[in-house]
């Protein structure tokens, strides 16, 4: 995802370069005759990073480019991805950084490691206020409960207590 201008400019940057490598390649008769097969996964890699960071430069266009007219829908996926969604609201809000942090009665250095580390940092109550100041609703949120999910967590954990009970053992 891209967070600021700097990251929006740099991904272009790339696209360019990745393009041109590709435009080397396809130009380059002999070596694509020579082991077609590594030609060809040389480039469908290339292409694969052109196509994600196309896709995340066209998502930053579309957020810095929003009107103020209607409200706009970002979808969560889960709630692991709040954090991005937090970001894109800034972003598509025109709010700065530091403009975030004054709505927060926060230092901007503070906003900055928070979305440095996609709000790993941030309490569920700071979570809450960012929630707040940007206005952000959510409409038909469902939770689901996965109970087999549950069980394998279970059985992951008694795995590592295990192994864990194991080192102890054999340090003593």
């Amino acid at each position: 995802m891209i967070k600021n201008e700097n990251q929006y400019q740099y991904s272009q940057e790339w696209v360019t370069k990745f393009q041109k490598s590709i435009a080397a390649m396809d130009s380059d008769e002999a070596a694509i005759q020579k082991d077609y097969t590594r030609y060809s996964q040389n480039r469908s890699a290339l292409q694969c990073h052109i196509d994600k960071l196309e896709a995340e430069i066209a998502e930053y266009e579309t957020l810095i480019n929003c009107t103020k007219n209607e409200p706009i829908k970002i979808k969560v996926e889960s709630f692991c991805k709040l954090p991005d969604a937090l970001i894109k609201a800034r972003i598509a809000a025109k709010i700065s950084i530091e403009e975030l942090a004054t709505m927060l009665g926060i230092e901007s250095a503070r906003v900055v490691e928070y979305e440095r580390t996609d709000y790993q940092c941030a309490s569920f109550v700071e979570i809450l206020e960012v929630i707040t100041v940007l206005g952000i609703e959510f409409e038909n949120a469902t939770v689901r409960v996965d109970f087999e999910e549950i069980e394998h967590v279970k059985k992951v954990i008694e795995e590592w207590d295990k192994k864990d009970k194991k080192k102890v053992s054999a340090t003593i």
